[in-house]
């Protein structure tokens, strides 16, 4: 690997939430940054928050409106780039369920075009967003890797096939592709909005608007929430791990607190840093009937990615939630 100040990364899916947080980072670290999003579902105000915070930034950041989908693009945007960071996808549950032929097109055929670009630029490290959906139905806890379940969702399928392709591609094609299957991620930027928005941005929403927060079920279902600094934390370790061998290799690893979270849990972290931040009462969470589909219990066992890269998560989901909350992200108007 180039030094990091010569050192020029292709970072799909960037105008997205954990795609902006990662191009923050490697911009303070020095990086070149090319970043490559089809505005689906990112925003421009997110790349547009991450350059507002150094005017030296966009000397080092090249933004291509292209889709991964298309590989002759691929293929050009990353020419001279010493690694790939892989981010873009179609990145819900519901809404592959919805539209399976998006979800495989943009996670599967986007997925192997940014290998081939790989392969044809002579990249060799690749480090890509997985997903927790990937156990499926297994039911340990802990969640720990070879013990996965059947996919509930195409969303899962998809990302579990993308872990088989980057197997083939590294015993084929000597490449080093690392896998990481985020668990609930959360922070500052995610949008919570829309059907398919996740729970903690959603909550700050109905709290900063004075609306009981809708939990489904009793509460007492938990996941594994990581702050996105973590996340960004695992995929910077994963990119300058050092080679093994000459012959690549494929992970697929689990990135979380390994910590489980109950929503009860959840709304009363989420309630008292809402209340200290705004001085204001919050609702008592409304209860609904289970979802079709979702589990009871997720939490994610990190001790490989403790092993192969040194990950260990920094902030944790009280502290992340309070600094979130407190930073002034659900600001009432």
């Amino acid at each position: 690997m180039t030094e990091k100040s010569e050192k020029k990364i292709l970072l799909t899916g960037v105008a997205g939430f954990i795609g902006s947080h990662l191009l923050s980072r490697a911009l303070k670290e020095g990086y070149r940054i090319v970043g490559v999003d089809n505005f689906l579902t990112g925003k421009m105000s997110n790349i547009e928050a991450v350059l507002n915070e150094n005017p030296e930034y966009p000397e080092r950041f090249e933004l291509l409106r292209e889709d991964i989908r298309d590989l002759d693009k691929m293929i050009d945007a990353a020419a001279g780039c010493a690694c790939i960071i892989h981010e873009a996808a179609i990145g819900s549950v519901p809404w592959s369920i919805q539209d399976p032929l998006l979800a495989h097109h943009t996670n599967m055929t986007g997925f192997i075009h940014i290998l081939e670009a790989a392969k044809a630029n002579k990249i060799k490290r690749v480090v890509y967003a997985s997903s927790s959906a990937v156990f499926g139905d297994a039911t340990a806890v802990p969640a720990k890797e070879n013990a996965e379940g059947h996919c509930l969702s195409p969303y899962a399928s998809s990302k579990r096939s993308q872990e088989i392709y980057a197997e083939a591609y590294a015993r084929c094609y000597h490449l080093e592709i690392i896998g990481l299957r985020y668990f609930n991620v959360f922070g500052k930027r995610q949008d919570p909005n829309g059907a398919y928005a996740a729970v903690i941005p959603k909550w700050g929403a109905a709290m900063a608007e004075s609306r009981p927060c809708v939990i489904f079920g009793d509460g007492t279902s938990t996941r594994d929430y990581c702050h996105v600094d973590n996340v960004v934390q695992a995929n910077f370790l994963a990119m300058n791990m050092p080679s093994s061998s000459k012959e690549g290799f494929a992970y697929a690893m689990n990135i979380g607190c390994g910590r489980e979270t109950s929503l009860l849990e959840l709304h009363q972290m989420m309630k008292s840093a809402f209340e200290q931040k705004y001085s204001k009462s919050v609702h008592d969470p409304k209860f609904e009937s289970p979802r079709l589909g979702d589990i009871e219990h997720s939490c994610a066992d990190i001790s490989q990615a403790e092993r192969v890269l040194g990950f260990k998560p920094l902030i944790s989901v009280k502290d992340g939630l309070a600094s979130l909350i407190l930073s002034g992200e659900f600001d009432i108007i």
